[in-house]
């Protein structure tokens, strides 16, 4: 006849393993992810992870400007192929401040770095490392995230 209750050798290996070691009852979750940039040394920043609600908030933002853009850059014209990838830089801003959770390690002007100035005044490369991040969170394919 088998236990219900585990013997000393089982609670032993159990307790080795991770996701057993330690375990209260509860699931311990955290809604944001933190990340070294390689685009600037010593810059740490941590981006939302998705959450069935963020990503309709996020949808509905991205919606129009996303058909806008999907139209513009089918056209000919050189001026909506400029538009086009205004509307596309639109997006990658929308995606930053919506996505970028803290900033540390960065000052700009003296003050700690918030995203919009990261937008505004920062290094560009660390802004497209952010956006980057945080479409990977988002799960979007290649073709995507170039709108």
């Amino acid at each position: 006849m088998r236990f219900m209750s585990l013997s000393a050798k089982e609670r032993s290996r159990d307790a080795s393993r991770p996701e057993t070691a330690g375990w209260d009852g509860n699931v311990h979750y955290d809604s944001i992810i933190w990340m070294d940039s390689m685009a600037t040394p010593g810059v740490r920043f941590a981006i939302h992870r998705i959450s069935f609600g963020r990503r309709m908030e996020l949808s509905r933002r991205v919606r129009e400007l996303s058909r806008r853009a999907e139209f513009l850059e089918a056209g000919a014209e050189v001026h909506e192929k400029i538009e086009a990838n205004i509307l596309a830089q639109e997006i990658d801003a929308m995606y930053l401040q919506w996505g970028l959770a803290r900033l540390d390690g960065l000052t700009i002007d003296g003050e700690p770095a918030s995203a919009v100035q990261l937008l505004e005044k920062g290094p560009e490369e660390l802004a497209q490392e952010v956006v980057a991040a945080i479409k990977r969170q988002c799960g979007l394919t290649e073709a995507e995230r170039k709108n």
